[in-house]
């Protein structure tokens, strides 16, 4: 694993835990969350003292057999500030945003899904679907002037070209209007796999590039829950942030570190 120091000027869009548990097939063929009603409840009043502030998304006039494992309802830690948490039919996420830090983001996962545990009024049955950690960074760039095929090997040690061949004589410019890349490795410590997004997008208005990277472990690869839980968030965060000093090293580490 390579060591890290704190980045000045992180190029964090967001962080996020997200869990997802199944759903029950109703009689229409739908999902349901039957303890979902109960567990918003119970939930808002243990997440009150440190996430106050409610806001009920337009999902939420949906009937909830319509919207299984989309988020209905949040809380902030106060009106339109992060961190904030998310609930939803058989979906629980932790979001954080630019203020992330490593510790307290681990404090707060921890402290959000042991709330959860002491909310649901079932949650020994509970059928876990998922977990995911996820990073999301937007790294400003050009790409409307620039090659973003130069860009990614240059600075984030990813070489994807195509054939100079292609753009001789065919009327067809060289320069991608957008790119999109995504990969998807096996991985043991934790169980699971490594999802990385490489695509050009915006930021702040501003031509950038996404880099989207998830540590997802799902079905047989899901670790023991309520026990292996800390286990399993360590080790994720351990990946996903090896992976991303190793892809910035050099170039882009100075520049986050030093502007």
């Amino acid at each position: 694993m390579v060591e890290h120091r704190e980045l000045k000027n992180k190029p964090l869009v967001e962080a996020m835990l997200e869990i997802r548990w199944q759903l029950e097939e109703s009689d229409a063929g739908e999902g349901k969350d039957p303890h979902y009603k109960l567990l918003l409840g119970r939930l808002f009043d243990r997440l009150q003292p440190d996430y106050p502030e409610h806001e009920q998304l337009p999902t939420a006039t949906i009937p909830d057999e319509l919207v299984g494992h989309v988020v209905q309802h949040r809380f902030r830690i106060a009106s339109n500030e992060w961190p904030l948490v998310q609930i939803g039919p058989g979906i629980l996420t932790v979001n954080e945003t630019t203020k992330y830090q490593w510790h307290d983001f681990q404090q707060r996962i921890q402290d959000v899904f042991a709330k959860f545990k002491d909310a649901h009024p079932k949650f020994t049955e509970l059928n876990f679907q998922s977990l995911a950690l996820r990073y999301i960074d937007a790294i400003v760039f050009d790409y409307s002037k620039d090659n973003v095929f130069d860009f990614w090997r240059n600075n984030l040690k990813s070489d994807l070209r195509l054939p100079s061949s292609l753009f001789s004589d065919t009327g067809v410019d060289e320069l991608p209007v957008h790119s999109n890349l995504q990969t998807t490795f096996r991985c043991h410590n934790p169980s699971g796999v490594v999802k990385l997004n490489l695509a050009t997008g915006q930021q702040h208005d501003n031509p950038a590039i996404i880099m989207d990277t998830a540590v997802i472990s799902a079905g047989g690869d899901l670790p023991s829950l309520p026990t292996e839980f800390s286990a399993w968030i360590n080790s994720a965060h351990e990946v996903a942030s090896d992976w991303f000093f190793k892809l910035i090293a050099g170039d882009l580490e100075r520049r986050f570190t030093d502007e």
